[in-house]
């Protein structure tokens, strides 16, 4: 199966190439104005309409052909990664856990411990975020 994403992948870009040309040859609307003036229409390969029908369809046929290999690549994508699943590779599982049991309390110290040893309460000034505490020098 392996060859057959390879065709498809190759599809892929060849039809993403062909459907950037397209569009890109492709008039805007603003040229039909030109052409209504006597701009020789009548006497090109495609007709008096000019290719822009012709050219409208083949983009269109391009642009479901792109969706399809697309969602073609995307369940190739799908089943390689229940393979990997199921060869023994870890993956990520979210449990829904209550917030107390899924985050162990962090140990604090109180005040009374951290005034004890005289740097304890300079080091919770900064960690609170009050930068105006200084230690005290011994």
């Amino acid at each position: 199966m392996d060859w057959m994403e390879t065709l498809v992948v190759v599809a892929h870009v060849v039809i993403a190439v062909a459907l950037v040309g397209l569009v890109l040859i492709q008039q805007g609307k603003g040229a039909d104005a030109g052409a209504a003036f006597g701009g020789g229409a009548s006497q090109t390969v495609f007709g008096s309409q000019g290719s822009g029908s012709f050219l409208t369809r083949v983009t269109t046929f391009l642009a479901v052909l792109f969706f399809v290999t697309s969602f073609t690549l995307a369940v190739f994508a799908k089943q390689r990664a229940e393979v990997a699943g199921e060869a023994g590779i870890p993956t990520v599982q979210q449990e829904n856990a209550p917030a107390e049991e899924s985050t162990p309390a962090l140990e604090q110290e109180t005040p009374a411990e951290s005034s004890s040893n005289g740097e304890g309460a300079a080091n919770e000034d900064s960690e609170a975020g009050n930068g105006n505490a200084l230690p005290e020098l011994e």
